[in-house]
C-alpha cells in the first residue's frame, strides 16, 4: 500500500516556514514559538479529507486522482536542519518546500539549503512567500491564479518582477525554475508556488503541485508494508511526566504496536527496550504541541511519541526499528552501520567535528568535503576533553587544523585550540573560513615570509646578454617565484649564483611569476663554463626550510609544492632521508 509522502518545510530564518504550515493546516502554532522561529522539528498530519477540503477543485481541473492516505509535514529550523534525521537508505524527505520570502529573494540558509537538496537529490519545490505584502496587492481569493488576475496591472507587473528575479537567482546557483503553471517539464525545472501564510492564497495551488509530483515520480518511495516491522527515525529524546524517556519518531514503514522490541542507537552502540507506551498527536496537530491520545498500534507514515525503558541515552537523528527474536541480531547491525557512516572515510589530518546528531553531523560533513576542509575526526555529543587534546595532535602537525568545530551543541571555551560553535551550519564554516583567513595572514607576514621562494627556471637559449661580471641571460620561470637574492642550484644539487637583479620590459622587478621572462644578471657565473643555455635551475632550499615549508603546505601554491617535491628527489638522491 502507499502511505503518507514525508515532507519537510525548510529555508532560511523568518521566510515563514511555521506561518506557511499554520496556513495549511490552519492551526495557530506559528505564535506560540519562542520568538516566532522554530526551535526543534515538528511534524504533522495532512489527512486526504483536508486536502479534498482545500485543493478538491483545482485536482479535479487537473483530472488528478490521488491513492495515497494524505501528506505528513515536517517543518524544521531556519538552518537545513532535514538532513539531521534520515531514514535507511536515504534522507527523511520524501519531497521539500523550500520557503523563500519573495522580497528577500535567496539568503545564506537558503543556499545551505539548496546545496543540501541538491547533494541529497532529494526534489522539492519552492514557495515564494509573502505575496500579500507587494505594494498594492489586495487579497481576492485564496486560488493563487483567480487572485492574481484580478490585481490591478501595476501590481501583476511588480508581483512578476518578483517571481522572475528569483527563477534569475536560482539560474545562478544552477537551478531551472518556472512558476507552477508554466512549468513545462517537472522533471527538469523547479516549480514556483507564490504564496501568502498571512491570507493563504496560493496554498490550494501548493498542495495541488505537491500531490501531483507524489503521484507522478514518487509513487514507489512511498510504498510500505502496513503489516510488517516497524522502521523510523528518532526526531528528539525528552521526559514525559508518568511516562519517563519517550521518543519522538517519524515512522516511515510498517506497523509498531505496545510490547514490540525496539532496536535504537546510543554512544555505545545498539539499545534494546520494549515499547512501555505508544502516543499519537491529534489529526492536524503538530507534534511538539499536540495531545496525545494513547494507542495500540500505528501504521506508516505518521509522527508518534514511544515511550519505553533505557532510552534516555538514545541519538537523535537516528533509525528505531521493531525486531522480532529471528531479526534482532540483524537490526542491532542495522543501527551500527548507520552509526558508522559518518565516521567513514575521515581525513588522516584535519580538524574535529561534533555535533548533536547523526545527521547533523552528516550535513556539517557534507558542506566541509564540498569545500575541501579535512575532517580527522566527527562525532555526537558535547566536546569533551578528549576532542581538544585531538585537536592539539592536530595542531602539531598543521596549525589550520587544531579546531574544534561543532554544530547545535553547547559552546566551551579551550586557551589550547580553537573552538568555533553555531547552532547554524553555514556560520560555523564561514567562521572557520575567516579565521584560517586572519592565521593565513599572520604566518606569511612571519614565519613563511622568511623562507626562500621555491622556483624552478630555465635559461632561454638564444638570450644571452652578457657571458659574465655579471653574465646576464633571459629566463623562464617554469614553476614557482623568482625573487632577487634567491639562491640557485643545477639539477645535480650543485649551488651555482644568486639573483642579482632581474629586468622585464626594461624595467628592474623585484620577482617573477610563472611563465614570466625577463633578463637576469647572475654574479660569479660564466655563461658556457659553469652552465650552459636551456639548463634548468633550482632554488637552493636547506633541509630545515624543506621542513618548514612542510608545516605550511596548505598555505602553498600548487606550482610552490611541485617545485618543493623536484627539490627533494634531487637531494634524496644523494641523502634518502633528505628534509624527512
Amino acid at each position: 500500500m502507499l502511505r503518507q509522502p514525508i515532507i519537510t518545510i525548510m529555508g532560511h530564518v523568518d521566510h515563514g516556514k511555521t506561518s506557511l504550515l499554520d496556513a495549511i493546516r490552519g492551526s495557530a502554532i506559528a505564535s506560540r514559538e519562542a520568538g516566532g522561529i522554530t526551535q526543534a522539528i515538528g511534524a504533522s498530519i495532512l489527512p486526504m479529507s483536508t486536502l479534498q477540503a482545500v485543493c478538491g477543485e483545482l485536482l479535479q481541473k487537473m483530472n488528478l486522482k490521488l491513492s495515497f492516505p494524505g501528506l505528513l509535514f515536517i517543518d524544521t529550523p531556519g538552518h537545513a536542519a532535514f538532513v539531521h534525521h534520515r531514514k535507511v537508505g536515504g534522507d527523511l524527505a520524501d519531497i521539500a518546500v523550500l520557503v523563500i520570502d519573495v522580497h528577500e529573494g535567496i539568503m545564506p540558509q537558503t543556499v545551505e539549503c539548496l546545496n543540501i537538496l541538491r547533494s541529497c537529490k532529494t526534489p522539492f519545490i519552492i514557495a515564494a512567500n509573502k505575496i500579500d505584502s507587494i505594494e498594492g496587492w489586495r487579497p481576492r481569493s485564496q486560488q493563487l491564479i483567480a487572485s492574481m488576475t484580478s490585481q490591478e496591472p501595476d501590481v501583476v507587473q511588480r508581483f512578476d518582477t518578483k517571481v522572475y528575479d528569483l527563477v534569475a537567482k536560482l539560474y545562478d546557483h544552477k537551478f531551472e525554475a518556472e512558476r507552477f503553471d508554466r512549468v513545462s517539464d517537472y522533471a527538469r525545472q523547479i516549480a514556483i508556488v507564490p504564496v501568502s501564510a498571512k491570507t493563504r492564497e496560493g496554498i490550494p495551488e501548493l498542495l495541488m503541485v505537491l500531490c501531483g509530483l507524489t503521484q507522478k515520480f514518487l509513487e514507489k518511495n512511498i510504498q510500505c508494508d502496513p503489516t510488517g516491522l516497524a522502521t523510523g527515525t528518532v526526531l528528539e529524546v525528552k521526559e514525559e511526566k508518568g511516562v519517563g524517556s519517550v521518543l519522538d519518531v517519524i515512522l516511515f514503514d510498517g506497523v509498531i504496536r505496545t510490547n514490540d522490541t525496539i532496536v535504537v542507537a546510543g554512544p555505545d552502540g545498539p539499545i534494546v527496550s520494549k515499547v512501555k507506551v505508544l502516543l499519537e498527536p491529534e489529526p492536524l496537530q503538530e507534534m511538539r504541541k499536540s495531545k496525545f491520545r494513547p494507542v495500540k498500534e500505528v501504521c506508516a507514515a505518521s509522527g508518534l511519541r514511544v515511550g519505553g525503558s533505557g532510552l534516555e541515552n538514545v541519538i537523535p537523528g537516528t533509525p528505531l526499528f521493531t525486531a522480532a527474536p529471528d531479526t534482532l541480531e540483524e537490526k542491532k547491525c542495522a543501527v551500527q552501520k548507520e552509526l558508522q557512516v559518518v565516521t567513514e572515510q575521515l581525513d588522516k589530518d584535519g580538524v574535529i567535528v561534533k555535533a548533536d546528531t547523526l545527521g547533523s553531523l552528516e550535513a556539517l560533513r557534507i558542506l566541509l568535503r564540498e569545500k575541501k576542509i579535512p575532517v580527522v575526526r566527527a562525532s555526537i555529543g558535547m566536546i569533551t576533553k578528549k576532542d581538544v587534546s585531538d585537536a592539539e595532535a592536530s595542531k602539531g602537525k598543521n596549525p589550520l587544523h587544531g579546531v574544534v568545530l561543532g554544530f547545535n551543541i553547547p559552546p566551551i571555551t579551550s586557551e589550547s585550540v580553537k573552538v568555533i560553535v553555531h547552532n547554524v551550519i553555514y556560520q560555523v564554516i564561514e567562521e572557520y573560513e575567516k579565521w584560517v583567513e586572519e592565521q593565513t595572514r599572520v604566518v606569511e607576514s612571519g614565519e613563511l615570509a622568511s623562507l626562500p621562494k621555491p622556483c624552478k627556471i630555465q635559461l632561454l637559449t638564444g638570450y644571452v646578454f652578457r657571458q659574465s661580471n655579471p653574465a646576464i641571460v633571459g629566463v623562464e620561470v617554469q614553476l614557482g617565484t623568482l625573487k632577487t637574492g634567491t639562491s640557485l642550484m643545477k639539477v645535480n644539487g650543485e649551488p651555482m649564483t644568486g639573483v642579482k637583479a632581474i629586468e622585464k620590459e626594461q624595467k628592474t622587478v623585484s620577482e617573477l611569476l610563472r611563465n614570466d621572462r625577463a633578463a637576469v644578471s647572475f654574479p660569479g657565473l660564466v655563461l658556457g663554463r659553469n652552465v650552459k643555455e636551456g639548463e634548468i635551475l633550482y632554488t637552493v632550499i636547506s633541509e630545515d626550510q624543506f621542513r618548514k615549508f612542510k608545516d605550511f603546505k596548505q598555505l602553498l601554491k600548487e606550482d610552490e609544492k611541485q617545485v618543493l617535491k623536484e627539490i627533494a628527489d634531487i637531494m634524496r638522491k644523494a641523502n634518502p632521508v633528505w628534509g624527512i
